[in-house]
């Protein structure tokens, strides 16, 4: 098994959820109707991207991973008793 990392950029979508693109993937498009869904969407997109290639005996594209540059905005949520 191997591990593979990729960005994947989240957005709100016109109609109302999320859209998910993962650009070192030839621009690899999903969504959710929600930014968890979304997540899973992409994660189940990416996999059978690569399930493809593996099959056409292609390799997986690497994506050089850069240290942030930018803010990263995310809602977390805590319980605290």
């Amino acid at each position: 098994m191997s591990l593979y990392r990729y960005t994947v950029i989240f957005e709100p979508a016109e109609e109302g959820g999320c859209l998910a693109h993962v650009p070192a993937l030839n621009g690899l498009t999903t969504e959710g109707e929600t930014l968890d869904e979304a997540r899973e969407m992409a994660k189940d997109a990416i996999v059978g991207y690569l399930e493809a290639l593996a099959k056409d005996g292609l390799p997986a594209p690497v994506e050089e991973q850069e240290a942030l540059t930018e803010p990263v905005r995310e809602v977390v949520e805590v319980s605290v008793a």
